[in-house]
């Protein structure tokens, strides 16, 4: 079998007058956008447009919540109960679906932002309460994970599909957590270190972590990151180095899709 990977990129990070990322210019190198819902960027407009843009390259629509942190980003660690985490996903979901639907199509998949995400990596009633609010949302949407996290346990528990996920300009920690951005190394900006180090993540099922310590991942999806210098440059050089390493690149596909 031919080995595959689906590369999903972070999008529709604008808000107003503020413009972020180079979404035109990567959509067409991708196969999973995830648009931003508002809470750390984005708005009405901003989303309309990048679900026009993501349809038109033929990318899967992916809702991309986060906590209420639009001066931070999404960035800054909040103290959220798992009620108020169900709330402020089913609302961000919900919002980009309408969207979507808006132009004649449907969402694929939904991952969590930032703090947010990372959060779920490490606590499970976070996670159940994600999980949870995706799948009453709509019960055919696959969940973006981090690889061997408590997100993905808690997702094949409430019963949605999982797509475990990977990351080519992260760097890695023995826990198989994503080094924290307030360190210097949590970036890979090299893309032919990136690409060593996805190729390996596909290949091996394998990624060396910052303490030098092999780390199991299951890479179902790769995530690169629209907002970093040289985005473009970056996201080039992967997919040529996976086309060369003979790894093609495939949107995920939902095993079931109930009637909405």
């Amino acid at each position: 079998m031919a080995l595959t990977i689906d590369l999903n990129c972070d999008m529709g990070e604008s808000y107003g007058a503020w413009t972020m990322g180079h979404d035109d210019d990567i959509l067409p190198y991708v196969t999973s956008a995830n648009i931003a819902c508002g809470y750390h960027a984005g708005d009405p407009t901003t989303m309309r447009r990048t679900v026009a843009a993501a349809l038109k390259n033929d990318a899967a629509l992916g809702a991309h919540p986060s906590l209420p942190d639009l001066q931070g980003f999404g960035r800054r660690v909040m103290d959220i109960t798992p009620s108020e985490a169900y709330d402020i996903v089913v609302y961000q979901v919900g919002a980009l679906a309408a969207v979507a639907a808006s132009q004649g199509a449907r969402l694929h998949h939904v991952k969590a932002h930032g703090a947010l995400y990372n959060m779920a990596c490490k606590n499970r009633e976070l996670a159940t309460a994600i999980a949870q609010a995706v799948r009453d949302v709509d019960a055919g949407l696959v969940l973006y994970a981090l690889a061997s996290s408590v997100q993905v346990e808690a997702a094949r528990e409430v019963g949605l599909q999982v797509a475990q996920e990977v990351f080519a300009d992260r760097t890695y920690q023995d826990d198989g957590s994503l080094t924290s951005r307030k360190r210097p190394d949590a970036m890979i900006v090299d893309p032919d270190i990136a690409l060593r180090q996805v190729v390996r993540m596909v290949t091996e099922g394998k990624v060396e972590s910052v303490q030098g310590v092999d780390i199991p991942v299951q890479a179902d999806t790769l995530c690169i990151h629209g907002d970093q210098p040289g985005a473009l440059v970056f996201a080039r050089a992967i997919c040529a180095g996976l086309q060369q390493a003979g790894i093609g690149l495939r949107t995920i596909e939902p095993v079931s899709r109930p009637a909405p």
